[in-house]
């Protein structure tokens, strides 16, 4: 049984019904050509009876240990495939619109702990004749970085390629240490003990980056909104696509990174939301944005957890998209340059402080009574850089569903894919009315932001 990381274990131990905590994705896909009226029939016997099969998705929790919650995984040997890979159709008129109601309710209910913790959909009835794919994998087992590096590996380039493994398997052989040698007790420990002795020293220059110079966002300075909430277990998920070189067009004209413009695309789309909703706060948003501390180099396909969180001043307060720009953009260079100078761990122990607030967010009246430590997550994860295809089938849209918390009602998560950027917004059923409004508020402000950078 090997042991579950403690990091993995919080995401089970502070999971409730109101509070499901497994990642997802919404792909869609154009069948290829010639396809006949079996061709999804097809696909999924072929997936069913196909043995390749990663480890990861064989995981399910041991019995928990008293108050301490899981600390080991179990590996399900005679996995019921059928149960976690199901074929739906959608109701007329199959709509994109049918499509993300149905994914809403998918993504809103709990995985069960008695199997590992995963579902796939493959979904037909889209009436123009595309299909899709809907997959949830509990954090516990991947956050998302490594869930989408785990789906480019099930993709290929190349549209002839038909024997692309199904969303559960692997093109890797098997191997343990991704072709290293393990490292023993002694110099794991002592590596650990090397960087938390730093975490003292680290501690003082975030002290005096963030009073002294006061250049760090730090948490509790967000305001309240409407968004910072006790929320319930129904939620809601939008999505859309916006070109690629339009953000790389304003990030050049500006002289900031895409990130930024993302950013800034999200603080024009929330204040107008927020406007509209006629509950916009006099100071300005403030995101957690995840940074991935894997490295690019690192071999092997990724699972578990490994991310740090910077805090982002979203500058919602200001009426001018450039300055908003201009005020992220000095948010994040901010926080990239300290974290630049410390070591992973110590990354990692000092972003716990900026969601350390969130473990105490389920005790009664803690939401309602205190600051938020954030407004919302902002997630911008890598994608596959050209177009992708799945045993012939063209990608046309990688869509992220994430995970919300009590205080947390709103989060938005986007990937590039070839030439596009894909969002998805997942809201609270209850807290975030009308949640496909910002996906127009997106559009709007990326058309600003191209106004006040002159790109067009």
């Amino acid at each position: 049984m090997p042991l579950m990381p403690v990091t993995d274990s919080m995401f089970l131990l502070v999971e409730t019904r109101e509070h499901p905590m497994h990642v997802g994705g919404l792909q869609l896909f154009r069948k290829p050509e010639g396809a006949d009226g079996n061709y999804l029939r097809d696909l999924r016997r072929s997936m069913l009876d196909s043995d390749n099969m990663r480890s990861v998705f064989r995981r399910r929790p041991s019995r928990p240990v008293n108050t301490l919650g899981h600390v080991s995984w179990s590996t399900d040997a005679e996995l019921e495939l059928d149960y976690h890979f199901r074929h739906s159709a959608l109701p007329q008129p199959g709509r994109i619109r049918e499509l993300l109601e149905l994914t809403s309710r998918w993504h809103s209910t709990l995985l069960d702990r008695h199997r590992p913790l995963w579902e796939t959909h493959l979904i037909e009835g889209l009436q123009d004749g595309r299909f899709a794919v809907y997959t949830k994998v509990h954090h516990a087992l991947m956050d998302g970085v490594s869930a989408l590096r785990h789906l480019q590996g099930t993709l290929s380039d190349d549209p002839d390629d038909l024997d692309c493994p199904p969303p559960w398997g692997t093109r890797q052989a098997t191997s343990t240490h991704n072709g290293k040698a393990p490292s023993s007790f002694l110099e794991t420990a002592g590596k650990t003990f090397g960087q938390v002795a730093g975490i003292a020293p680290a501690a003082a220059k975030v002290a005096r980056e963030a009073f002294r110079e006061h250049t760090l966002t730090l948490p509790m300075q967000a305001p309240k909104t409407m968004l910072n909430v006790p929320i319930g277990g129904a939620r809601r998920f939008a999505a859309q696509s916006w070109s690629l070189d339009r953000v790389k067009a304003i990030a050049t004209a500006a002289g900031v990174s895409r990130n930024d413009v993302v950013l800034a695309m999200c603080s024009g789309a929330l204040r107008d939301y927020l406007i509209e909703q006629s509950a916009l706060p006099d100071a300005p948003l403030i995101a957690m944005v995840p940074v991935s501390l894997r490295r690019k180099a690192d071999a092997g396909e990724a699972s578990g957890n490994n991310i740090g969180a910077l805090l982002c001043n979203l500058g919602t307060d200001l009426t001018d998209p450039a300055l908003r720009l201009a005020a992220v953009h000095t948010s994040m260079r901010n926080g990239k340059k300290l974290f630049s100078e410390l070591t992973p761990l110590q990354t990692l122990l000092l972003s716990g402080v900026n969601v350390a607030q969130l473990g105490v967010s389920p005790l009664p009246g803690v939401v309602n009574n205190t600051r938020p430590p954030f407004n919302l997550v902002i997630s911008n994860v890598p994608g596959p850089r050209k177009q992708m295809y799945w045993n012939g089938a063209t990608l046309d849209g990688i869509y992220p569903a994430s995970v919300l918390l009590d205080g947390q009602a709103l989060n938005i998560t986007l990937t590039s894919n070839g030439d596009n950027l894909d969002f998805g917004i997942t809201g609270c059923r209850r807290s975030v009315p009308h949640l496909q409004r910002i996906l127009t508020h997106l559009d709007t402000a990326l058309a600003e932001l191209e106004g006040a950078s002159g790109v067009r």
